[in-house]
């Protein structure tokens, strides 16, 4: 977990366990508190891959940075509530969006 901005952070990865000393989560699945927002930074092909869990961490929103759009994964998602927004995460922060 890593404190930045005023937000928690909780990377996520399957192969790495930590990321400039920052623990890494494996899985989705290892996420027990709530969350606010979820960023992607993949492929859509994986993308498709977390529509499972991440209806069941139930965030508040997605963000899809550019080259992870997955209009499937977006349809999943705002049929049960969660918001799907396309765009750059870095933008968003320095622009006061986030």
């Amino acid at each position: 977990m890593l404190k930045e901005q005023g937000y928690t952070v909780l990377p996520v990865h399957p192969r790495l366990s930590d990321i400039d000393g920052v623990a890494v989560f494996s899985d989705l699945s290892q996420i027990t508190q709530s969350v606010d927002t979820v960023t992607l930074y993949v492929n859509p092909t994986i993308g498709e891959t977390l529509s499972e869990a991440l209806l069941r961490l139930r965030p508040k929103r997605v963000i899809f940075n550019p080259g992870s759009e997955c209009p499937v994964l977006v349809s999943a998602l705002e049929n049960t509530g969660i918001e799907a927004v396309e765009a750059c995460t870095l933008v968003m922060l320095q622009t006061g969006q986030f």
